[in-house]
C-alpha cells in the first residue's frame, strides 16, 4: 500500500482536527486562510483516501466512575486462542484498546473498570486464553 502524498495545507486542516474535532469547516478554513467550502473539500478527499478513518472523543473515565485503569499484556495459550480472544477484546466494553505486538506477550490491552473487583472478574475472564501481566495505571501525563 502506497502512502498518499499531501500538502501543508491538507497536514494544516489535519492537524487543526486532530487538535478539536468538532471544528467546523468554516473555523478550519480560518486557520488556514481558506473557506469553509474548500476546508471540507479537502477533508472529504482525505476520508476518501483513508488518512482520516474517523472522528473520536476524549473522555475521562474518572467522571463516570471507571476510576481502575490497566495496562494489560496477554500471552495466549495456544494458536488457536486468537479469534475467540480478539473476538472477546472487541466485545468487551472495559477493553478501550488491544493491539497485536511483537516482543514480549501476544497482545497488549487497555482496559477501564469501575473498581478493583470488576478489574479482578475481567482477569478471571481472560484466563481461559491463557495468561496475562497487569500494570495499573498511577496518573497520566499526557
Amino acid at each position: 500500500m502506497n502512502p498518499t502524498i499531501i500538502d501543508d495545507v491538507d497536514f494544516r486542516i489535519l492537524q487543526q482536527l486532530i487538535n478539536d474535532s468538532t471544528l467546523s469547516h468554516k473555523e478550519i478554513g480560518q486557520q488556514v486562510h481558506m473557506t469553509g467550502q474548500a476546508v471540507g473539500a479537502r477533508i472529504r478527499r482525505m476520508r476518501d483516501s483513508g488518512i482520516i478513518e474517523g472522528y473520536t472523543v476524549r473522555w475521562n473515565p474518572d467522571k463516570i466512575g471507571h476510576a481502575v485503569q490497566a495496562f494489560i499484556t496477554v500471552f495466549l495459550s495456544s494458536n488457536i486462542a486468537h479469534p475467540a480472544f480478539q473476538e472477546f477484546a472487541k466485545s468487551n466494553s472495559s477493553v478501550v484498546e488491544t493491539y497485536r505486538v511483537s516482543g514480549e506477550g501476544c497482545y497488549w490491552m487497555r482496559v477501564h473498570t469501575v473498581n478493583q473487583q470488576d478489574l479482578n472478574a475481567f482477569l478471571d475472564q481472560l484466563l481461559e486464553f491463557g495468561n496475562y501481566r497487569v500494570n495499573l495505571a498511577m496518573g497520566q501525563i499526557k
